[in-house]
């Protein structure tokens, strides 16, 4: 009998939990993918893997597994170094590998620890100091961000919203119309948008235990406030290739020395031509896409196509088209905007206001992919 060969997608996001579900849907024989993940509606936000590979589109979901652990680092060989032991081995050879390690935001974009309950309980220590605080202030004018001060105005009418960005415009990769629309909402609900300038950010980071502080422009504006959230942007989660990385010449570097980013091809397949049988998608990948689920999604259909050709000994075909920018912007609980930037220059971007949010984003939805069909709200608290 033929060992089994792994394809193993390190990443649980949408874009890496998607591609896990679509590679095992559709590998021959003698593949089977391997997951490791890194790691109010609480509860909801942290969804059990337990059913990734129970879909009707999986035949043998049995041979598929979950690996709970930290990947460490990638290896010249073809195996993946863990942070803990998987059948009793924490090294796991593969055929093919996919990054989708994604970034990594401020606090609370990212969770601390790695259990359910530690990631509930700083929800909730995050959503007192939220309710403590008269005044917040929000550095970073990308999405999260300006998704972030408008949810909470809306959310606490009564708190003076602050939103810094330190360029003209918020949301500065999008047609300025975008800008627009959000300064008319943060006009609507009450917040105050500070645009045009940078934010002195102390080198000890500001108190989080709700006392009087004050945030101090470049200008020497100071905003006085007791809690200060930084949305200022991603950091990649490129740890995993650095050692790879270290020994490559700088024609064949895997990292963008400029931004971080992983190098690929439009195959997606890594830049360096030692190492065809690796590939990069969503937000660690350096595709020129923008950083949002939607284009990492496009990418995992790229993705299982050419590991699927490579598995036939055929050269890799698909390839990623990166079009004009787009996003789905909450601006508060419900009123939402699907914006896409235009797609010749002096072209008018594409507007579809929306007024349909749910306060948990339709996060059932989620939880119905990944196999759970709620029934009762306790079913949450998995």
């Amino acid at each position: 009998m033929q060992a089994m060969k792994n394809v193993i997608v390190v990443g649980g996001s949408y874009v890496g939990s998607g591609a896990a579900t679509k590679l095992a849907s559709s590998l021959p024989e003698g593949y089977r993918p391997r997951f490791a993940i890194v790691p109010t509606h609480e509860h909801k936000a942290f969804i059990p893997y337990t059913r990734i590979f129970n879909t009707p589109t999986i035949p043998n979901p049995s041979i598929h597994s979950v690996i709970r652990a930290r990947a460490l680092s990638v290896q010249p060989d073809n195996k993946l170094v863990l942070d803990r032991e998987w059948k009793g081995e924490t090294v796991v050879p593969f055929e093919y590998l996919v990054v989708a390690t994604g970034t990594q935001l401020p606090s609370p974009g990212s969770m601390q620890g790695e259990e359910k309950t530690d990631g509930v309980g700083f929800f909730k220590t995050y959503q007192a100091g939220v309710q403590r605080a008269n005044d917040v202030v929000i550095v970073g004018g990308g999405a999260v961000g300006v998704q972030m001060a408008l949810d909470l105005k809306e959310v606490h009418p009564e708190k003076n919203v602050t939103l810094v960005h330190s360029r003209d415009h918020v949301m500065n990769r999008f047609d300025p119309r975008l800008h627009a629309i959000v300064a008319k909402r943060c006009e609507e609900l009450g917040v105050k948008l500070v645009t045009g300038q940078r934010v002195r950010v102390p080198a000890d980071g500001y108190p989080t235990d709700g006392s009087d502080t004050k945030v101090v422009l470049a200008n020497g504006t100071e905003i006085p406030t007791q809690l200060v959230i930084l949305a200022t942007g991603q950091i990649p989660n490129n740890h995993l290739l650095r050692e790879l990385d270290s020994s490559s010449t700088p024609a064949g570097q895997i990292i963008n020395p400029a931004n971080g980013y992983l190098r690929v091809r439009p195959t997606l397949q890594l830049q360096h031509p030692g190492y065809g049988n690796i590939f990069a998608l969503g937000d660690i990948a350096d595709t020129g896409a923008p950083k949002a689920a939607r284009p990492g999604m496009a990418q995992q259909d790229v993705v299982v196509r050419n590991i699927e050709a490579l598995v036939k000994g055929q050269e890799p075909e698909g390839k990623i088209e990166v079009g004009p920018a787009a996003i789905h912007l909450t601006l508060g609980l419900k009123q939402n905007v699907i914006f896409r930037n235009p797609i010749e220059p002096g072209g008018e971007p594409m507007i579809k206001m929306q007024d349909n949010g749910q306060e948990d984003m339709g996060i059932d939805g989620v939880w119905s992919r990944r196999g759970f069909t709620v029934k009762d709200i306790s079913e949450y608290h998995l």
